[in-house]
């Protein structure tokens, strides 16, 4: 398990070890600066996905995707320009590595919020309300279709969740709740307001492993020098 006593972490559960990766195994960062990013990384190892909290910009290094997770967009964007993963992680981006937001990663990976503040990374062309559906004591969940993955509802859980209020000509929406899009995805960008990763449904989070594998089976290229991934990406 790597550790020098064989026995396993108590906190596997929540934050699960590394497996060893192997050339056909996804490796799959997950920004780990705040927010449910350990439930996203149980999701993703049940899918055969390796995983790596990312809190450095040589995290970055060798990633076939990343995930950004929920928790509090202005508190995210300002801890990934602090240590440089913002314009880190525009550069993946921009190689080609497919990138997952839920919640406050939608907002993260937005164009702008409709009520302005910090810079967000402007991955994918929307423009978002923040809190659209209420504070955190009007979190709910609701059945949602989501033709991308079959006839099944999804069951959607959002706290705090923000909408999508604008798409650019290159989105595509991929369901939405009270005439709202609730899920989009742009390319290699994909993004939900709501949270999967507390259900038990998998299917979005292999609805993005798919995008990650297609990408490796193609030849995507791996970003290797992290250097490539500092200050400096025009934005």
């Amino acid at each position: 398990m790597g550790h020098s006593d064989g026995k396993r972490r108590r906190d596997w559960i929540l934050s699960p070890e590394p497996i060893p990766a192997s050339a056909d195994v996804p490796v799959v960062g997950v920004l780990a600066l705040q927010g449910d990013f350990r439930e996203h990384r149980v999701v993703l190892g049940r899918l055969g996905a390796v995983t790596r909290e990312v809190r450095r910009l040589d995290d970055l290094a060798d990633l076939d995707g990343f995930v950004i997770p929920g928790g509090e967009s202005t508190t995210i964007v300002k801890l990934m320009h602090e240590y440089a993963l913002d314009d880190g992680v525009v550069a993946l981006a921009g190689a080609g590595t497919p990138v997952y937001g839920t919640c406050a990663g939608l907002i993260t990976l937005s164009r702008e919020s409709v009520e302005g503040g910090a810079q967000t990374l402007g991955l994918i062309d929307i423009v978002v309300r923040r809190n659209a559906f209420g504070r955190q004591v009007h979190s709910f969940e609701a059945d949602l279709q989501m033709p991308v993955l079959g006839d099944a509802p999804v069951r959607a859980v959002f706290i705090r969740a923000p909408w999508i209020e604008r798409c650019g000509n290159g989105v595509r929406v991929l369901c939405s709740l009270q005439g709202h899009a609730v899920a989009a995805e742009q390319g290699q960008v994909l993004v939900t307001a709501f949270h999967p990763e507390l259900t038990g449904d998998t299917r979005v989070h292999g609805y993005f492993l798919d995008k990650v594998r297609a990408h490796m089976a193609a030849g995507g290229d791996v970003v290797q020098n992290v250097t490539q991934l500092g200050r400096g990406v025009v934005r």
